[in-house]
């Protein structure tokens, strides 16, 4: 006997489980494609990435065909964070404030070797690092990164937050996270 003689195609489907419309899924992955085809950046640019972001956002690379069209500079209005350039060391504090208004969820990307490390600028003044401040979910290297660089980092980005799972913001480990930042 083969094994599709054994399938029963003569079995009626459960009452309300029939029809077109009808699909299965996991609220996780629904809510995770939905947030991850939907980011709204807010730029923070202080030098020459933030020129490289704006020929991202140009008709030739056109970050909008992955969501994220909807600049906003408003951090209450934004959930995806991009900072690029140099962070002096004064700068941190707001920053920070920008970060600490966004709504959860929020993401942060690193935008450059300035953004990720203080770049070449080893110096009393500079930020070597904004992962110093505020915590940092994908790091985008170069100096400047070519706009192909920073829509892959959107692209880790979004698979990043397409399998988050829906409870990991209230989890002990993000509670934890956001505690070694001093952050509530």
């Amino acid at each position: 006997m083969s094994d599709s003689s054994k399938i029963n195609t003569n079995a009626a489907a459960p009452d309300g489980y029939t029809g077109e419309g009808f699909f299965a899924t996991k609220l996780d992955s629904v809510v995770g494609m939905a947030r991850a085809n939907s980011l709204w950046p807010l730029p923070f640019a202080t030098s020459c990435c933030g020129i490289e972001f704006m020929a991202t956002m140009a008709s030739h690379y056109d970050v909008a065909r992955f969501g994220s069209e909807r600049m906003s500079f408003s951090p209450r209005q934004a959930d995806m964070l991009l900072v690029m350039g140099t962070i002096a060391k004064k700068m941190a504090p707001i920053l920070r404030q920008v970060y600490e208004q966004m709504a959860e969820p929020r993401w942060v990307i690193a935008v450059g070797a300035c953004a990720s490390s203080g770049g070449i600028f080893d110096t009393y003044s500079v930020l070597q690092g904004i992962d110093k401040i505020i915590p940092v979910d994908v790091y985008v290297p170069g100096c400047p990164p070519r706009p192909e660089q920073i829509l892959d980092g959107i692209m880790k980005l979004q698979d990043l937050v397409r399998s988050e799972s829906v409870r990991r913001r209230s989890s002990p480990e993000y509670t934890e996270l956001l505690a070694s930042y001093n952050i509530q």
